[in-house]
């Protein structure tokens, strides 16, 4: 039995915090190679996750506990829905569609969500990560990407 419980989302919130991505992931999963990715992700304000997609999966992010803006774009990099998600909103989750451009970003500290999606892991081939977005090296252009989607 792998229990979910405030400790653990203490734990993980700490490691983020410590992470100069701002961020950290507890796996559920036994291996990179599982054909279902069960985990959690803490995410701090500020760190970045780069528009993408996934052509072959579904994603599926359940709030557990913090809020997040959840970005939805068009190919050419335009905002085509934003979502807010907020546990004590009663806002909990959302199911990302295969080959849907996707990004989020933690609005509270203590953001944890559970994610799902799946297996085996592979790392995103160019074509699925925004060619119109900043890369995640570039931290000044990711700051300012952030701050203009937060005013979206």
């Amino acid at each position: 039995m792998k229990l979910i419980s405030e400790e653990l989302l203490d734990s993980v919130t700490r490691e983020a915090q410590g992470n100069p991505r701002l961020r950290m992931n507890y796996n559920f999963h036994e291996s990179l190679d599982a054909p279902i990715h069960r985990l959690l992700n803490a995410l701090e304000p500020g760190t970045y996750l780069p528009p993408h997609r996934h052509t072959d999966k579904e994603e599926t992010y359940v709030v557990l506990r913090g809020s997040l803006l959840a970005f939805f774009y068009d190919d050419l990099g335009n905002v085509t829905e934003k979502v807010s998600l907020n546990s004590s909103a009663g806002i909990y989750g959302l199911e990302i569609p295969s080959g849907t451009w996707h990004s989020i970003i933690a609005l509270e500290s203590g953001t944890v969500i559970f994610e799902i999606k799946s297996g085996p892991y592979r790392s995103l081939p160019p074509e699925d990560i925004a060619p119109w977005a900043p890369a995640p090296s570039d931290l000044e252009g990711a700051a300012v990407y952030m701050k203009r989607m937060l005013e979206v």
